[in-house]
């Protein structure tokens, strides 16, 4: 089994900053491509950041600029530092990750969610 537990999210002031993290734990090998979505109440889920195993990131052009993904890989960690929040970041924050497991199979798999909610 393998599985991401995110945390760090919370209630900050807009302009405030938060960061969260994103663990995976289970029999993992390796981990190929990481990212963070996010997803607010009756919109869709959508793609805020990538990193790829080798450290190349992509952002959604909402967040260039503000956010900053990066990661651990030593300890299989996924982090999403956020700067200068704004009331539209507000979201239920949700990690994914393409694994693969020491059976050698791929598996995408979803964390819990961490709400994010910034006030104005």
């Amino acid at each position: 089994q393998v599985q991401l537990v995110e945390s760090g999210g919370g209630l900050v002031q807009a302009g405030g900053s938060l960061r969260l993290s994103c663990v995976a734990s289970g029999s993992i090998f390796s981990i190929d491509d990481m990212a963070w979505y996010r997803q607010a109440p009756g919109k869709q889920r959508e793609l805020v950041a990538l990193i790829t195993s080798a450290g190349y990131a992509n952002y959604v052009d909402s967040v260039k600029g503000r956010f900053t993904i990066s990661r651990d890989n030593a300890k299989n960690t996924l982090y999403l530092q956020m700067t200068s929040l704004k009331p539209e970041d507000t979201a239920a924050y949700y990690c994914n990750a393409d694994m693969i497991t020491t059976a050698r199979v791929r598996f995408n798999s979803w964390g819990q969610g961490t709400q994010v909610t910034v006030s104005s």
